[in-house]
């Protein structure tokens, strides 16, 4: 199983979706599947992102709840999680 690294911003955001009531369950399960490199559901509709996000691909959680990470052989970094506006305005 590869490493699994937690940028600063992962753990600020992490709070705020807290505070909006997310279920961390929900992205707790995503992030096992990332690191034990299994397949994401299509309805998760994992991508790489490209511009200032390359290499790191998204996923969502649910329609509006985002995760974004980096991940090589090794290891699997979170690096940002949040709605749409969060992430991308």
């Amino acid at each position: 199983m590869r490493e699994l690294l937690v940028s600063t911003l992962f753990k600020k955001d992490m709070k705020r979706a807290a505070k909006r009531g997310k279920d961390p369950a929900k992205l707790e399960r995503i992030i096992d599947k990332i690191v034990a490199k299994e397949p994401l559901e299509f309805r998760h509709r994992p991508h790489r992102l490209s511009g200032d996000w390359t290499p790191c691909w998204e996923c969502h959680i649910e329609p509006d709840w985002l995760l974004i990470w980096d991940e090589d052989e090794e290891s699997v970094t979170l690096v940002r999680t949040g709605t749409h506006s969060d992430l991308f305005d």
